[in-house]
């Protein structure tokens, strides 16, 4: 196998969910320099259209919201008749919510579970059998460095998030030897138009941020795209189960 091989994701087509934001439309362009297709998924028509043409030919749509599991069969026939079946799935799409358990109600704990975790069981559910039935596919995840340690005031995140490493584990060992293997980038502090401005109004939080990394800055979405490629790729075709951080090295940072 040549370098550009093993770093090759030619002939693949990726379903990113939240691709048309931050680390999903990083993904996207990432995917599509290294050859893949891609489908970008999310609940604005309007931005899904304009990432979608801004990144080119080999960039397609479909408006979904992940928390709305109902509509995940109709999702997958409707890709498939308009791009074919899908051979990588990045369950990407996310949101926060900062509030401790005591500000946090039960209507807003169950959508943040419904997003993160039931959207991504009802989207592999729904995307597996081609992959299955081909012996041959990837299942990508995006975790968090809340899944390995708290943060404050961020419950919700943090247990949904949390719940991924056991997804990940799980589905690696019932689907890799059905020839698809399962794994998950956990970005750290990544820098993006929210987090920047989030940090620059709060200097002493931007310091402690910068403080905990032993790089001493924060990440960008290009760093956890390119991350996302390998996992996906030839490259890591023995890398299987795995949730691999990104995050300049805060997880081994004191």
């Amino acid at each position: 196998m040549t370098l550009e091989q093993a770093f090759s994701l030619k002939n693949e087509l990726a379903l990113i969910t939240g691709g048309a934001t931050g680390i999903g439309r990083a993904i996207a362009h990432a995917f599509l320099e290294a050859g893949a297709r891609v489908i970008l998924v999310g609940r604005r028509r309007a931005l899904l259209e304009t990432v979608a043409a801004e990144l080119g030919p080999q960039a397609g749509w479909a408006v979904h919201d992940v928390a709305d599991t109902q509509n995940v069969p109709k999702l997958a026939e409707d890709v498939k008749t308009r791009y074919g079946d899908v051979t990588i799935l990045v369950n990407n799409a996310g949101h926060h919510l900062k509030k401790t358990i005591e500000e946090t109600d039960e209507t807003e704990f169950r959508h943040m579970l419904d997003t993160h975790v039931t959207g991504a069981y009802a989207l592999t559910r729904a995307f597996i059998p081609p992959m299955i039935e081909r012996r041959n596919g990837h299942v990508l995840l995006t975790a968090s460095m809340t899944s390995f340690f708290g943060l404050s005031r961020v419950f919700a995140y943090t247990t949904a998030k949390s719940a991924y490493l056991g997804m990940v584990r799980s589905l690696a060992v019932d689907l890799s030897p059905k020839g698809i293997r399962v794994n998950a980038i956990a970005p750290g502090f990544i820098e993006t138009e929210i987090s920047r401005k989030a940090l620059d109004s709060d200097p002493a939080r931007k310091q402690r941020v910068l403080g905990r990394t032993p790089l001493g800055r924060l990440g960008t979405t290009e760093d956890a795209a390119w991350a996302a490629v390998y996992l996906c790729s030839p490259a890591a075709r023995f890398v299987n189960g795995v949730v691999l951080p990104v995050d300049g090295g805060v997880l081994i940072g004191f």
